[in-house]
């Protein structure tokens, strides 16, 4: 009950308009750039899902799954500082909030050479949407700000991934939950 709770208030949340993480921001700066991905929950659910799905791997996938996210990230807001603008932004940041739900809500491991460049182009549109709010402010001091919290964010889902026992029950909850973010994806691809 209490499960179904929770996975209630995360699509709840998802809802709400305000809760989209690019409203602007003015002054941005390195404490800006740090809060930005805390700001939204289409952020904050796709890091999450990097962190647990990292843990879906062995040996060097557990690494290379967040870092190839920050890196990429940081390379979609050098593409912004370039002027190359990303088509559809928001839409990508939504699917990507899908697509990562839905792979935890799998357990999906598919091969990394697929999954990296997955990630890669799930994090240009999240790096893209962090340069569209980072205003008249030093990139590099706003982008060191968001890659420090991106990978907080990976580090929190791998650690709480984690922390859950290996049970049988405690699978399904993590698969709901990926099932849950899921749904707050295909919420904001029709808000």
């Amino acid at each position: 009950m209490a499960t179904s709770r929770v996975l209630l208030a995360l699509v709840l949340a998802g809802c709400a308009g305000s809760a989209m993480a690019h409203g602007g921001h003015a002054g941005a700066h390195f404490g800006a750039g740090l809060m930005h991905p805390f700001s939204g929950v289409d952020h904050v659910l796709a890091m999450l899902a990097v962190g647990v799905l990292a843990t879906q791997y062995p040996g060097r996938g557990r690494w290379l799954l967040p870092v190839t996210f920050v890196m990429a990230m940081l390379a979609g807001a050098g593409l912004g500082a370039l002027g190359v603008a990303l088509p559809a932004v928001e839409v990508g940041i939504a699917v990507s909030v899908v697509a990562l739900g839905a792979t935890v809500a799998l357990g999906v491991t598919g091969a990394l050479r697929v999954m990296l460049p997955l990630v890669a182009v799930f994090a240009l549109f999240h790096g893209g949407a962090h340069f569209a709010e980072a205003g008249n402010a030093s990139l590099v001091r706003y982008a060191a700000g968001f890659a420090l919290a991106t990978a907080a964010l990976h580090g929190a889902g791998y650690l709480l991934a984690c922390w859950a026992p290996r049970s049988v029950l405690a699978q399904r909850i993590k698969r709901a939950a990926g099932a849950a973010v899921a749904g707050v994806g295909l919420v904001l691809l029709g808000a």
